[in-house]
């Protein structure tokens, strides 16, 4: 569990004013902006969201024409519920809630992407070499030697850790759903999925930061199997999803510009960064630096990198029910936006 900081306060204080908190403008409002005096962005507390607080902690909204208020969530279906009633004008989150949106009818695309092949695929180290040996059978190895299956846990079906690890036992020959030495339960929550390491209640996880660098200072005996680059090249994860007004206006190109900034601050400044993720996420500042340093933290903004593998996501939304069909990657992505700046 993460040590209680002062962003804790901070989120604290956010959720008891409904989670919002709105930052100074540059110039005339409704002059440059296109007629968007203000800009509601949805974000969750999470690090694959990180340009947020780090466009929050720098100050960098000053350079946008137009008052940003940022609105923070705990997980990407209330983000889609609040687009569809129009309080949200910018969404940063997880691609397939994207998807969701858009495939609901909401006059809104993804502009850019925040962060690429951010999860891995983590196993308790004793199965690491059986499953080197024996790929696919190593799950039934397991179940025979302890008399139960090998119980991953992770974020709900449908989410993207869930995605990732689905689609990776699928590439390896495994089907969960008729395979009962594999089992997958949902946990709600990076933290969650911590303490369920913890406490020996899983044996695999598909997860993103910082678990793993929590796992691997608190000398867990779960730790990375497969690297999201190994599994999935150009993984996607959370993306900056845009309304139809927002991208129609001068205010779409500034904003990716002051994400841009961001995404540089990140890779140039670590030390800087990770005491915005400390500040915004509430994880202390030497982990957070680890965590900077490890495989699965590859920020972006340039959402071409993202747009091949985002079909597979598109496939599995479709396959689950969660969109009528298949989206393709016109449907889903504005490249304009960034192909401008």
């Amino acid at each position: 569990m993460y040590e209680p900081t002062r962003a804790a306060s901070r989120r604290s204080f956010l959720a008891a004013a409904g989670g919002t908190a709105a930052f100074g403008l540059a110039g005339c409002l409704g002059g440059d902006s296109g007629g968007l005096g203000e800009l509601t962005v949805a974000h969750m507390p999470i690090y694959p969201d990180l340009q947020w607080y780090v466009m929050e902690g720098e100050g960098y909204f000053s350079e946008i024409d137009a008052e940003i208020t940022g609105q923070e969530f705990g997980n990407g279906p209330d983000i889609v519920q609040a687009l569809g009633g129009g309080d949200i004008d910018v969404a940063m989150f997880g691609i397939v809630p994207a998807m969701i949106a858009i495939d609901r009818g909401i006059s809104a695309q993804v502009t850019a992407a925040n962060i690429r092949e951010p999860m891995g695929i983590m196993a308790e180290s004793s199965f690491h070499e059986t499953f080197d040996a024996q790929g696919a059978d190593a799950f039934a190895t397991w179940r025979e030697e302890r008399g139960e299956p090998f119980t991953f846990g992770t974020f709900p079906q449908g989410s993207v850790p869930d995605v990732l690890l689905r689609y990776w036992l699928r590439d390896v020959g495994v089907d969960p759903a008729a395979n009962d030495a594999v089992e997958i339960i949902e946990i709600n929550g990076a933290d969650a999925v911590w303490q369920a390491i913890a406490n020996g209640e899983i044996d695999g996880t598909s997860i993103m930061e910082p678990v793993p660098t929590i796992a691997r200072a608190e000398g867990s005996s779960v730790t990375m199997l497969r690297t999201a680059a190994e599994v999935l090249p150009g993984q996607p994860a959370a993306v900056t999803l845009m309304s139809d007004a927002v991208r129609d206006s001068p205010i779409a190109a500034q904003f990716l510009e002051q994400h841009v900034r961001a995404t540089e601050f990140i890779d140039e400044d670590p030390d800087a960064t990770a005491t915005h993720v400390e500040e915004g996420i509430g994880m202390p500042t030497d982990r957070a630096r680890d965590a900077l340093d490890s495989p699965l933290s590859n920020f972006i903004t340039d959402p071409n990198e993202i747009t091949d593998a985002t079909g597979v996501f598109s496939e599995f939304a479709a396959g689950n029910g969660q969109i009528d069909e298949r989206l393709s990657t016109d449907e889903i992505f504005d490249l304009g936006v960034y192909g401008s700046l």
